[in-house]
């Protein structure tokens, strides 16, 4: 099954599903291509939610030829009713003879149903063709559909002996101009960002997506440009000013207020009337915010990935409860050095480095002479 022709066109299909990376929430990134007689005769990808799904967009640009047609899809063909028609029934009405597939979809509502159904009409189904591959970028979706709360990562920029800011607080700029450049990369391919109230007072940021806006996320060229993603501020007795940049009504994207009981009522009220959402959450046994109770209500809203941006208390309390799934680092050649000048995760950290928090997968890259490193959480 898994010969070079089959890798190609498979390869292919994930190629086309990356043209959407954070686009398409609450839904997976899929890619299709079809097949037939060692030519392909049509291909597509899923964009956003409520649009055709990868296999509809391929199937309308083979049109007639889609039928005795091989197709090359990078998830299971959905079997059920939603926003759009089921997948299966539209490949069975193509007459579309063969299906490969590169991993099985685990929302209940398919998780192998598609690949009966399919069968049960006569099509040859394969499952796992570039399964790693594929399961890779949809991981968030993965996450979402099995737990309800949004993929995790967590990012912060430190100079090489681990400093995020000097004794005085100075930490502009710490990393180099790329290292931020792909800080806002990440950004434009996610849902939501978060920071503590302590990073809003002591640097007021905007957390919007500051990429040119001729930028294109994909290596094609192809799709949306430039998204803001949904910019939350923990807050849990609200001690940010309503002056604050994050806050502004006339930033692109929308604002949220992640805050307990404790808030002042007048305050929130205020900033909803900015047109601030306030979510009134839990308190943790510390007052903060739950942030378990936060990605349930992430989750809810249908964000799969959540970019965690700081302050070190806040990474602290992410790491310590088991919440991060992947860490971004950047890392400067500079040493800055003091007692005094904080690390980026805080809080009262491990007692025993047995206890120590496992990375793997790392990948690695320098940018402009900045050390970024990418991990997950084991």
């Amino acid at each position: 099954m898994d010969t070079p022709i089959h890798l190609t066109y498979m390869r292919r299909a994930l190629a086309l599903a990356r043209r959407a990376e954070g686009r398409t929430s609450p839904n997976p990134i899929v890619g299709a291509v079809i097949v037939k007689g060692g030519r392909v005769v049509g291909e597509g990808y899923h964009r956003r939610a409520g649009e055709p799904h990868a296999e509809i967009e391929a199937l309308r640009a083979a049109g007639e030829s889609a039928r005795g047609a091989t197709m090359y899809v990078t998830l299971e063909p959905c079997a059920h009713h939603g926003r759009t028609p089921p997948c299966t029934e539209a490949l069975i009405a193509a007459r579309v003879a063969e299906v490969y597939y590169a991993v099985g979809d685990p929302n209940p509502r398919v998780n192998g149903q598609g690949h009966a159904q399919l069968e049960a009409a006569g099509v040859a189904v394969h499952r796992g063709l570039c399964e790693d591959e594929a399961r890779e970028p949809n991981r968030p979706f993965f996450k979402h559909i099995t737990t309800g709360q949004p993929f995790v990562i967590a990012k912060f920029a430190m100079s090489l002996d681990g400093k995020i800011a000097t004794r005085t607080g100075d930490s502009r700029w710490i990393t180099n101009e790329a290292s931020r450049r792909r800080g806002h990369e990440l950004r434009n391919i996610t849902d939501a960002i978060l920071v503590g109230a302590g990073t809003v007072l002591a640097d007021d940021p905007q957390l919007t997506t500051r990429l040119t806006p001729l930028f294109r996320f994909c290596e094609t060229g192809e799709g949306p440009g430039v998204r803001h993603p949904l910019r939350i501020v923990a807050d849990s007795r609200g001690r940010v000013p309503l002056s604050a940049r994050v806050f502004d009504p006339a930033l692109a994207g929308q604002a949220v207020l992640a805050t307990t009981a404790a808030a002042p009522p007048a305050h929130c009220a205020e900033l909803a009337a900015r047109g601030v959402e306030v979510w009134t959450l839990p308190a943790d046994s510390q007052g903060r915010v739950s942030l378990p109770a936060l990605l349930d209500e992430i989750g809810r809203c249908g964000m799969l990935t959540l970019l965690v941006e700081g302050g070190s208390e806040l990474l602290g309390a992410f790491f310590a409860g088991n919440l991060v799934d992947r860490a971004w680092a950047f890392v400067a050649p500079l040493i800055i050095g003091g007692q005094e000048a904080p690390g980026p995760v805080g809080g009262p950290g491990v007692e025993r480095l047995a206890q120590a928090i496992r990375l793997c997968r790392l990948q690695v890259e320098m940018l402009d002479g900045d050390l970024w490193v990418q991990a997950d959480v084991v």
